[in-house]
């Protein structure tokens, strides 16, 4: 397959400002964990503020997620948006991730939850059995990509 042919998008760093624009104004990514060599990725409600990432989680009591969670030692949160024709950025997140302690979680009450992270998508669940718990990716590594420049078809 010669890109010649089929065309191809180039792709350049986003600079201090523009990550900070998408990471502040961006309410859902695609949050990445992993145990024993299997991947294990989900949509999430997150939120940035100052420097601290925070993703919205809920459990069941038969959560997937918080077992991959638990064996998970670095995470990667993934955020993206796709403006067509041909524009586009991303951004991930990698770091370990941690749950807020009581004392933190306060700073999230019902509204703010909803505020900070949207509405929440429930995947047929029963919504009385739903725990809400918020976490923080804690930022050891944050990489940002746009398109940009000429896009050659």
């Amino acid at each position: 397959m010669s890109l010649d042919r089929i065309g191809y998008v180039y792709t350049f760093g986003m600079d201090e400002t523009e990550l900070l624009e998408a990471l502040e104004t961006t309410d859902t990514g695609v949050l990445a964990l992993a145990s024993e060599g299997s991947a294990y990725a989900i949509p999430v409600g997150c939120y940035y503020d100052d420097g601290a990432l925070y993703v919205r989680l809920t459990d069941d009591g038969a959560s997937t997620k918080l077992s991959y969670l638990e064996a998970t030692t670095e995470a990667c949160l993934l955020l993206y948006a796709v403006e067509p024709p041909d524009g586009s950025w991303s951004i991930v997140a990698l770091g370990p991730i941690r749950e807020l302690t009581d004392r933190e979680s306060e700073a999230f009450d019902e509204a703010t939850m909803i505020e900070r992270f949207g509405k929440p998508r429930i995947f047929d669940e029963d919504l009385e059995a739903l725990e809400w718990s918020v976490y923080e990716l804690e930022i050891a590594e944050l990489t940002g990509r746009k398109t940009g420049g000429r896009t050659l078809s």
